[in-house]
């Protein structure tokens, strides 16, 4: 049985990448995406992160999930190491007694739904292929989830039939949430899942993260929506590779004032 939730943080993250000018014979640069970040998400918790375009947003979200390394830094799943710093997904079991060092590569995708803004579907298939996949053979929490659990907040019945390649921006992103989300994760990193959306499909995002959230999970989110800022607990802005606590006031032009205040430009990591 899966123990109960009480909280996801990350201790100390740290990323740099190399940067060349292929203009000129200068050896490459190192650039500090992301310094020392640190952070504490609870149970029904959603944290927002902002921050302006290639700021380093995106890489954290997919550190977060275990498909980027950090150079330093721990994420911890209630209290336990989530992955190994050095590599994705650790792979150490738990010890004879019970108690885990770390915890292994497919807990880790029970644990944490991952939404990156390319939604990750085959194209070929239509909306109900690619939801057996995520749900790996198991038909009857598939139709339960389709009548009335998740599935059926999202709208997704409504073009089951649907191929991905025939789908709008709206159907695939609300697609990608419903398979991410198809192990009933407790955790949901959501990299600007309203960017280039119409209103209803914004509508039936934001009522389905409320729904999560009502469940004691927690989401991490990256954003730009002013809806989506709104439904945060608790806001971050990321800038100049650092994670600053954020007071939202109510006024979306402070928070983009603040936001550019200061960002360096030369910034170009997502």
């Amino acid at each position: 049985m899966q123990e109960s939730f009480t909280s996801f943080r990350a201790e100390h993250i740290q990323k740099s990448f190399f940067t060349r000018n292929f203009f000129s014979k200068k050896k490459s640069a190192k650039k500090e995406v992301l310094k020392d970040i640190c952070f504490h998400a609870k149970p029904g918790e959603c944290i927002g992160i902002l921050g302006a375009n290639g700021c380093g947003k995106s890489t954290l979200l997919s550190i977060l999930a275990g498909l980027q390394t950090a150079d330093s830094g721990t994420i911890f799943y209630n209290d336990i190491p989530l992955f190994s710093s050095t590599r994705p997904f650790s792979n150490l079991c738990p010890e004879q007694t019970g108690s885990v060092s770390s915890i292994k590569k497919q807990d880790a995708h029970a644990l944490i739904g991952y939404v990156p803004q390319e939604p990750p579907l085959i194209p070929e298939l239509n909306a109900l292929d690619n939801l057996k996949l995520w749900f790996a053979g198991q038909p009857q929490p598939l139709k339960d989830a389709l009548k009335d659990d998740f599935l059926s907040i999202l709208g997704i019945s409504e073009f089951l039939n649907v191929p991905v390649k025939k789908m709008s921006g709206g159907m695939k992103k609300r697609l990608a949430i419903g398979c991410c989300t198809a192990g009933n994760p407790n955790i949901l990193l959501l990299d600007e899942p309203g960017a280039a959306l119409d209103l209803p499909c914004k509508e039936r995002i934001e009522t389905y993260l409320k729904n999560y959230k009502q469940k004691g999970n927690a989401i991490l989110i990256t954003t730009h929506e002013e809806r989506e800022i709104r439904i945060c607990d608790t806001l971050y802005i990321l800038k100049n590779g650092v994670l600053s606590p954020y007071q939202y006031d109510g006024n979306i032009h402070h928070a983009a004032a603040e936001i550019l205040r200061q960002t360096d430009s030369s910034s170009t990591i997502k």
